[in-house]
């Protein structure tokens, strides 16, 4: 199959490494056929997550359920789908730390919940921050992924679901802008959430 050219070509994407760009499904030509195939892909994943049988059966901190998602948004798309990566890229913890990070961050949200140390909308977004910067677990799709399991924990708890300023942030534009410097914000030393608070809000 032949690679899809601009595959790694939108800016603060993380590059896929050639090996796993080889495991893509679907015979796509443009990063615009990718994208449009993916959507639908998560579209059915946001379906299933959001169903009542699911959100009440099931637990988004629950680290299964953390692949089974990914897999669900991009199954049909990356026969990695749903699996951790297994080489360091430029951004995450070493490979070989992701599976004992995401037990300290599930074992860190769930205690977060269990004693109100945040309000939820805080414990979403910094959930979703250190998946998917700290962590960086899947070798392509953790925003998308880590937003929605975000918007999953809210909706379980009882609050509704993140707007991420009403865009697709896969696209580049000022709202992927503000994203980016949102976590960039939360990744420097002032701690700084609020404006990943309140570009989960807009």
């Amino acid at each position: 199959m032949t690679p899809i050219s601009d595959l790694n070509s939108v800016p603060g994407n993380t590059p896929i490494h050639p090996d796993d760009a080889a495991k893509l499904i679907p015979n796509l030509a443009t990063k615009k056929e990718l994208d449009e195939w993916e959507r639908q892909n998560i579209l059915e994943a946001q379906k299933w997550a959001f169903s009542s049988r699911v959100m009440k059966s099931r637990n988004p901190l629950d680290e299964i359920y953390l692949r089974e998602l990914h897999r669900r948004m991009f199954g049909e798309t990356w026969k990695w789908a749903g699996k951790y990566r297994t080489r360091d890229v430029s951004i995450g913890c070493p490979f070989h730390e992701i599976y004992e990070r995401i037990g300290t961050l599930l074992r860190d949200a769930r205690f977060w919940i269990g004693n109100k140390t945040f309000t939820l909308d805080e414990i979403a977004v910094r959930f979703h921050h250190r998946l998917v910067g700290p962590i960086h677990a899947f070798p392509d799709g953790n925003g998308r992924h880590a937003r929605m399991l975000a918007d999953v924990i809210a909706e379980k708890n009882g609050g509704a679901r993140f707007t991420w300023g009403r865009a697709n942030l896969v696209e580049v534009g000022p709202t992927r802008n503000a994203y980016l410097s949102a976590l960039h914000a939360l990744d420097g030393n002032d701690n700084n959430i609020q404006p990943l608070l309140t570009c989960a809000r807009s």
